[in-house]
């Protein structure tokens, strides 16, 4: 493994760290809640790239070998952060169950995890991979299969469709947050409208006519560029695949 590979967390260990109910503070004073909000806290302001186990020790006033105390390294303490935030997301009791129907349940599902992203941006910087099996995330995933269960899928496809909606929203998020990223930035969110008689004469009419007039009404359109009207006509979309699979 070079040097540089991010170091892969110990699962069992990592599997003690999310479901252990004590968090007993250690000689000074420091707990495992500490650790991980204050990391989720550096995160938010500045994404993952800027997280390391030295500057939450700085935060926290204690040195960095304090940190390794409560949480091994960096690759366990944000699979405890993920599994913190998630538990946010129907914490005002607003339950994708209780919404009317599975269309509305699987819309509200869509809108509190779009909200989630954008709370925490570094949550769609995670490369995919195998979920974290934590409490946190655990709820979560049962919350939100509530409004999927006893309307006619299998529980495969349950699961399927739910991931669906959870990849559909983490795609549009991210780019959100880009755009958030190039506005804080002061970058030109108008891009399209700049370059666009450019483009048009350089690609030509005659070269790709399907594309150009497709990508023409699509910049026109109301909306042009907005990643959540995105997110919510594709959801639609879904949705209605999902009631064609139905019937």
């Amino acid at each position: 493994m070079p040097s540089n590979a991010p170091r892969p967390s110990d699962p069992s260990r990592l599997v003690s760290l999310l479901w252990e109910p004590s968090d007993r503070p250690g000689r000074t004073g420091l707990t495992k809640q500490a650790v991980v909000e204050n990391a989720i806290a550096i995160a938010d302001a500045e994404g993952l790239g800027a997280l390391t186990m030295r500057r939450v020790a700085d935060r926290l006033g204690v040195g960095a070998m304090t940190l390794y105390t409560h949480v091994p390294g960096k690759p366990e303490l944000v699979e405890l952060m993920l599994d913190a935030v998630a538990v946010e997301a129907y914490a005002d009791g607003a339950l994708p169950g209780e919404q009317d129907g599975w269309r509305a349940g699987l819309r509200h599902i869509a809108e509190r995890n779009w909200r989630h992203h954008l709370r925490h941006p570094w949550t769609v910087e995670m490369v995919p991979g195998r979920p974290v099996l934590g409490p946190g995330v655990s709820a979560k995933y049962e919350l939100e299969l509530a409004p999927l269960d006893g309307i006619g899928l299998s529980d495969l496809e349950m699961d399927q469709v739910l991931c669906g909606v959870l990849a559909l929203v983490e795609s549009t998020a991210r780019q959100q947050v880009g755009l958030g990223r190039v506005r804080a930035a002061g970058g030109d969110l108008d891009w399209w409208a700049t370059v666009s008689p450019a483009l048009a004469r350089s690609m030509g009419e005659s070269r790709f006519p399907l594309a150009g007039r497709v990508g023409a009404a699509a910049g026109e359109a109301a909306g042009a560029g907005d990643p959540h009207a995105v997110m919510r006509l594709s959801l639609d979309l879904l949705l209605d695949g999902v009631a064609g699979r139905l019937r």
